[in-house]
Formats: C-alpha cells, structure tokens, sequence
C-alpha cells in the first residue's frame, strides 16, 4: 500500500470511535484491523434522540476515545471538540494523499464533473461521495496516480489539508437540517478552498452568485492559485468544445468548461486534446437521463433534483415540459424561488408529493399574481394537478394527462427520505412504473 506507514502513524496509539456504520465506517474498520489490528476501538451507530449504540451500551461524551472517526451523514454537533479529535475518512485519507486527489464539490453537479474529470484522464481513480469510500482505493495508488473525488459537505467540514486542486461549482440552500445555519453549510463546502496551501489551485464559478460573493469577499483566505470561471467568458477554442457536449442545460456547460479547464491544467495539454473523450461522456443516472419514449410521451429522471435550483435548471434545459413532479422530504428548504420561476414558465401540469410538494403548493396559493394583485395563483396557473405521494399512481396520472409527443420530467426538488433510501431508489421505481404503462 503506497504511503501506508504515514497512514498508520495518524492511527497507532489512539482509542478510536468509529461513528457511524454504514459505507464509509465499515471502510475505515477495514482499514484499522489491516493497518493498526492491535488498536482499541469502537463503532456506535445513531439511534433516536441524538443517543448512540454500541455493543456495550449506550455512547456518553466521557467514554474514554481521543478520536473520532465521523461518517459523513452524523451532525458534527453530537461530538464535544474539546474532548475529543474529531476526524473522517476524507480527513485521513487528504492528510496522506492530497497533493495527488483532485476534489470536486458544489451544491450541484459534483458527480457528473468529477465523473467528466475522470473520464477525460485516463488512468485516474474515481472515489468519494459518488458510492466508493476513499479507503477502498488504496492498493490501487501508485506514485503518479491521480485521484478524482467526489466531496460532500459532510466529507469537508473537518478537514485539516484540502486536495491538490479543488473545484466548487455552486452554493444553494441544502442540508439545512444539518447546520445551524446556511453559513454553517456554506463554510463547510469553502473548506476545499480554505484547507490548500500554496502552489495548489482552486476553480469556482462565478456565474453563482453565492459562491462568488463568498470567495472574493475577502473574510476568508485562500493561499491557492485562485481560478475564476464563467461560461459567459470562454475561449473561442473551449465554445467550439461544449458545442460537442452531450449534456443538457446551461448548468452542464458550466460543469464541463471546468472539468475540461482542469484536465488541460493537469496535464499541461491543450483542450483539442480532449475533444473526442469530451464528445462521448453521456452523463450519469437520475441526472437529466432521457428514460425514453413510452405511451407517445418522451420521459425524464432528474431523481437527484433535491432543491429548487436544479428544478429550475432541467426545466430550463428541456425547454418543454408538460408535467412536472415536484416534492418529497421537507428539509425547510425556500421554495419561493421555485415559484417565482413558475410564474413566469407556465407549466400545464404539475404532481405535488410528500410534505415539501404540499408546502410548495401552499405557496402557490399564497404568493399573489402579478399579473392580478390579491388573485391566488394557483387558480391563474395550475390548469390541473393533484397531491398524490404513491408513484403507482403519479406514473399512470402523469401518462394520462400530458398530450402526445409531451415531455414528463420528475425533478422533485426535494429528498427523498420520506419514502425512498435515497434518490437513486426513487428514481428507479419511478422508471419501473413507466415501463409498467
């Protein structure tokens, strides 16, 4: 294992909690019994009200651990900082390999760019938030490999060295159940920026508002060699490239001008070099994917749409669509936007799902037209809709009510939690119903 006494060292002579036990937690085990098996530790999962289950009983805040290995999921806020080291998967893994890991993070569109930046060099690793734990990449590092990693907030907000080159592609509201506040979330994706050193680089977009504003307003230092981007300020060279882009929407142009600007940095070769890999990535699962045309209705699975700016963004990007289904777990997110966006992009039908589909339909109703000050409007612009939560229903209603040759798109701006695992489970039941039609 390349680097492994340095590893070992960050783990020998502590007494570990592992907390948390699913994906990343069984890794980091995997790791302490090869690399350390003589080292005292414990794995506690979460149990209700914030309390903590190990074989031996319940987890208190004395127990005597010095570190903490967190997975990404668990609020940093159940452990005292004082008492204890508090560090993740991603923490240990960037303390030994940062100087060769490419981190990609953002609200959005974090594991298509890190999937377009790995499938423009070939020979990197793809790991991370995008389903294989760091740790599970080990044996596969050599001296001159380059990791491509997916990096959630979760993964970020306790690191001490950030990757080599760091991308952050946007800032929206998200997670909200997770921090005190929005700044809590947004500092927490800043750490990618914050956490390099000198002769690292750090990209971010400037097309979002958020982030721009956060970078350049000078309360937080970033020693890296900064990179700004803007799909309004390309070259003629990168416009002719995203001219061969197979993805959809301008928010994927902005993810593939980053992910080619990085490729072309890492390697020091020009863009034309990667035109042709450019032209044959087709995007990934439950982002924008064309499910097909069924019942003489062309349909969508945009299941990763967990807030309002995505919905926006593939709605902006298909151009038609005739029935949109929105909602699911409510995680206190600002839906105003969204409805502000609907206003002026009339869409004939619209399913409202679980607590957040309800709460957005409620702000239909409050928000007043401007077109007709005081009018409801959702009287003005839902010509037809339901709230409905079972997709054995949403499906068949969907087919029955757009018109030949329509689009359906689900982009729920939502969680799924409420009655999926995760987005990926809801976007596959909602294509097994459509090919139930």
């Amino acid at each position: 294992m390349y680097r492994a006494e340095q590893l070992k060292n960050l783990l020998e002579g502590r007494k570990i909690l592992i907390a948390g036990y699913g994906r990343e937690g069984k890794s980091a085990e995997r790791l302490i019994r090869r690399l350390v098996p003589e080292a005292e530790y414990t794995v506690a999962t979460q149990v209700e009200n914030g309390k903590w289950k190990t074989e031996s009983g319940e987890w208190r805040t004395d127990w005597p651990f010095d570190m903490v290995i967190k997975s990404p999921g668990i609020p940093t806020f159940h452990f005292p900082l004082s008492t204890f080291h508090l560090t993740s998967l991603t923490d240990l893994f960037l303390q030994v390999y940062g100087d060769m890991t490419i981190g990609v993070t953002g609200t959005k569109g974090k594991s298509t760019t890190a999937s377009l930046i790995h499938h423009l060099l070939p020979g990197s690793i793809l790991a991370g938030n995008i389903g294989i734990p760091l740790f599970d990449i080990l044996d596969e590092l050599k001296e001159d490999s380059i990791v491509v990693a997916e990096l959630s907030c979760h993964q970020l907000e306790n690191i001490h060295r950030a990757p080599h080159i760091a991308v952050l592609l946007n800032l929206f509201q998200e997670h909200l159940d997770h921090y005190e506040n929005y700044m809590g979330y947004k500092m927490a994706k800043m750490q990618i920026g914050l956490k390099q050193r000198e002769g690292d680089h750090f990209f971010y977009c400037t097309d979002n508002d958020e982030l721009r504003s956060l970078v350049e307003s000078g309360k937080w230092k970033v020693t890296s060699e900064l990179h700004p981007y803007s799909v309004n300020d390309i070259t003629d060279e990168e416009r002719e490239l995203l001219e061969a882009c197979l993805l959809e929407g301008e928010h994927n142009r902005s993810n593939a001008l980053v992910a080619c600007r990085v490729a072309s940095l890492v390697t020091n070769q020009p863009l034309s070099t990667f035109r042709f890999p450019f032209s044959t990535f087709t995007g990934l699962r439950h982002r924008m994917e064309k499910v097909g045309c069924y019942k003489g209705i062309t349909w969508y699975d945009d299941s990763i749409s967990t807030i309002p700016a995505a919905a926006i963004a593939a709605v902006r990007a298909l151009g038609r669509v005739d029935t949109l289904i929105l909602g699911g777990f409510d995680r206190g997110i600002d839906y105003t936007p969204l409805v502000d966006f609907l206003k002026e992009n009339l869409i004939k039908n619209i399913v409202f799902v679980g607590a957040a589909g309800r709460r957005i339909l409620s702000t239909f109703h409050s928000a007043p037209s401007s077109a007709l000050p005081g009018m409801p409007l959702a009287s003005l612009l839902l010509s037809t809709y339901i709230v409905e939560d079972d997709y054995k229903k949403i499906v068949p209603w969907c087919a029955a009510h757009t018109p030949q040759g329509g689009v359906v798109l689900l982009s729920p701006a939502a969680a799924s939690y409420d009655a999926f695992k995760n987005f990926e489970v809801r976007g596959d039941f909602y294509k097994e119903q459509i090919l139930k039609l």
